[in-house]
């Protein structure tokens, strides 16, 4: 074999198969009839790789012979082996002595595990056993501690104790008695809402003495808020102090009697609101008529823009005069009542101490004021310890009705159309302190109390109104050219209210201004019209114009349309006026220019300008001009009230003046000879000069 396998054929030695097959010859082998040399072909193809067929074939040996080769190396090779086996059959018996040993000593352990496997599947089921068991012990455990902890509960929520029965019965009403209430509380809830409760034994035998403990701390703590209420009556009784430093301590009190006597609860609910109500009626009452010795009366109804101020007759005003009887109709210093509007309420006795009056509209404030931070105060303190809101109302009908009682004697009388309009930006302003506290029970008060306002505020106005349409204008002149104390009412009047409309922008109440506006118009002409010369009436009109601009630049850029109306007026009167007064000192000279300037001398032969006609003016402007100016300065200055005016008035006039005598100068130098004049006229130069003479005092 290793002959055969060393021979391993080379590539060099390949060969033919298919030759090699047909060179073999096989009748040797043909003996048997069973031979088939069917597939040789292909097994010899499948074995042609083999690396030992593959020898054979190459040597060219036959089969038979190394058959025969083969078996007799496998007869040598079973010699070989019974030899070595005969020399190892010491070892082998004893190998076999060993594997019988182990195999009964495997016997025996198989006997022990199984034993060993029995006795688990025994301690397995006892396991089983003893967790079912442990299961349902756990079970009832649960169960018993569930159960034990809901009748524990239930005998802590139905039995008495007996210290609680001594504190509700003997004791004080303290904090310990409140806390006391609230676990009897919870013991009357619980026996109250639990149907199983109902139905338990236990409760027959508690029910009678909870009925009980509750009658007599029902009893017991109406008795004490009672009392508390009481000392809300005692005379000078801080309220909000004793609100929120000893009633809300016991506010739980009042809970229990919601909740466990609604009977009682509500004897102390109604103990309260009357209380209440005639604590605080009496307490509006004495601070009103505190108030009302303060008072400034401020108009009345005469003090209207159109009446004339002269008393007349035997009887006269009985009212406290003011320093200034314009304060009827200027807003001046009055306006700070709207910066000082969260300011605290006046102090009766402290104002008069001081002898101090206030107009009515500070009294207005101080009285809104304290209403509202004590409205403000009951209202929450309602609701903390009532848990009701509503009966804020039920408790202030009574401070509602004195206050209505006194406002409906006060607005019928009050004729200070000033002092109404700053009472209604009061309640507007009252209103947002109110919602920005988010306290809502004094809507519908101030609601009603700015309704109440405003149709006073229209009818006083009217009033205003009708004085000057109604005016008598024999009465109301006096032959002065100086502002009238009716255009200065006026003046003020209107600054005021638009003042006070700025932030506001009513179209009503600017409406309103301009039928004013249109009716102190009419009356200024007529009392114009009254003065016998023009120049006097436009002086006039100048004068009142002039002041009734001043006052309204006051009220700011909101008189700005009424504003613009009476700077036209005083535009066009000035221009009138300066025209009247070059005429009274040049009138020759102004007919002149206004006639012939404009014409050309060369070009009218009918009736040419010759110097003739023009050296007369010449000579007279130059003879007098200074002096004619001088006489219109001290004129100015003695017609119109404000100097400033007056000067802006002068300095168009002689600017008018200088154009005029330009064109004087300019229709001299177009007539033929008209350089003989030259000497005589007066240059610009010098009339400038003088214009910025009196340009200067101005």
């Amino acid at each position: 074999m290793a002959d055969v396998a060393g021979n391993s054929m080379s590539p060099s030695n390949a060969f033919d198969l298919g030759a090699f097959v047909c060179d073999l010859t096989v009748e040797e082998d043909l003996n048997g009839d069973d031979i088939s040399l069917e597939g040789l072909q292909q097994e010899l193809e499948e074995c042609k790789n083999d690396e030992v067929v593959a020898n054979i074939l190459s040597k060219g040996t036959k089969l038979r012979d190394y058959t025969k080769g083969v078996e007799n190396d496998l007869r040598k090779v079973e010699l070989d082996s019974i030899q070595d086996y005969i020399k190892e059959s010491d070892n082998l018996v004893s190998l076999h002595d060993q594997i019988r040993d182990c195999d009964n000593i495997l016997s025996h352990m198989e006997t022990l595990l199984s034993g060993f496997q029995a006795e688990i599947g025994s301690i397995s089921s006892d396991i089983k056993i003893l967790q079912e068991k442990s299961m349902d012990m756990g079970l009832r455990l649960k169960n018993r501690k569930v159960a034990e902890s809901k009748l524990a509960k239930f005998v802590e929520d139905i039995i008495i104790p007996p210290r609680m029965v001594d504190i509700l019965v003997d004791g004080e009403v303290n904090e310990e008695y409140m806390r006391t209430l609230e676990i009897l509380s919870k013991k009357l809830k619980f026996v109250e809402v639990d149907t199983m409760v109902k139905a338990s034994k236990a409760l027959k035998d508690v029910q009678p003495e909870l009925e009980k403990l509750r009658q007599k701390a029902v009893s017991k703590v109406f008795d004490f808020i009672v009392q508390k209420l009481y000392a809300l009556r005692k005379p000078k009784t801080n309220i909000q102090i004793l609100q929120q430093s000893v009633l809300l301590k016991y506010k739980y009190v009042v809970n229990f009697l919601k909740e466990h006597g609604k009977e009682v609860y509500n004897e102390v609910r109604a103990a309260y609101i009357d209380t209440m109500n005639k604590v605080l009626s009496a307490h509006f009452r004495a601070y009103i008529q505190a108030l009302e010795k303060l008072q400034l009366d401020i108009a009345t109804s005469n003090d209207l823009i159109g009446v004339e101020t002269r008393s007349s007759g035997l009887f006269t005003r009985a009212w406290e005069p003011l320093k200034n009887r314009s304060a009827v109709f200027a807003l001046g210093d009055r306006i700070n009542i709207l910066k000082e509007i969260d300011e605290p309420a006046l102090i009766p006795h402290i104002a008069e101490a001081s002898s101090t009056k206030y107009p009515y509209e500070v009294l207005f404030r101080s009285l809104q004021k304290l209403l509202m931070d004590t409205a403000t105060s009951e209202y929450n303190f309602c609701d903390d310890f009532f848990g009701e809101q509503h009966m804020f109302y039920e408790i202030f009908s009574g401070p509602f009705g004195v206050i209505d009682e006194h406002f409906n004697l006060i607005l019928p009388n009050c004729y200070d159309a000033i002092g109404l309009m700053l009472m209604i930006r009061i309640i507007h302003q009252h209103q947002l302190i109110m919602s920005r506290r988010r306290i809502p029970c004094l809507d519908s008060y101030l609601d009603k109390v700015n309704i109440s306002l405003w149709p006073r505020f229209k009818m006083v106005f009217d009033m205003h109104l009708s004085s000057l349409r109604n005016a008598s204008v024999k009465t109301l002149w006096e032959d002065d050219v100086h502002p009238h104390y009716v255009m200065r009412r006026y003046a003020e009047f209107t600054a005021s209210l638009i003042h006070l409309n700025s932030e506001f922008g009513d179209g009503q109440l600017e409406l309103n201004l301009e039928r004013l506006r249109m009716a102190i118009d009419d009356l200024l002409i007529k009392l114009a019209k009254n003065f016998t010369k023009a120049k006097l009436q436009t002086v006039f009109l100048i004068n009142n114009y002039d002041m009734t601009i001043a006052v309204l630049k006051e009220a700011g850029p909101e008189a700005g349309k009424i504003q613009m109306h009476f700077e036209e007026l005083l535009k066009s009167n000035t221009a009138l006026f300066v025209e009247e007064l070059l005429q009274e000192h040049f009138n020759g000279l102004i007919k002149f220019v206004k006639a012939k300037s404009s014409e050309d001398p060369t070009l009218s032969p009918d009736k040419p300008v010759t110097i003739a006609e023009v050296e007369p003016l010449v000579k007279d402007f130059a003879s007098r001009w200074k002096a004619a100016i001088e006489l219109m300065h001290k004129d100015v200055i003695t017609s119109f009230s404000n100097f400033l005016c007056g000067m802006e008035i002068l300095r168009a006039a002689l600017t008018q003046l200088l154009l005029y005598y330009t064109r004087l100068s300019d229709c001299i130098k177009r007539i033929p000879g008209g350089s003989a004049l030259n000497k005589d006229l007066v240059s610009i130069s010098s009339i400038m000069y003088e214009i910025r003479k009196y340009s200067r005092t101005f």
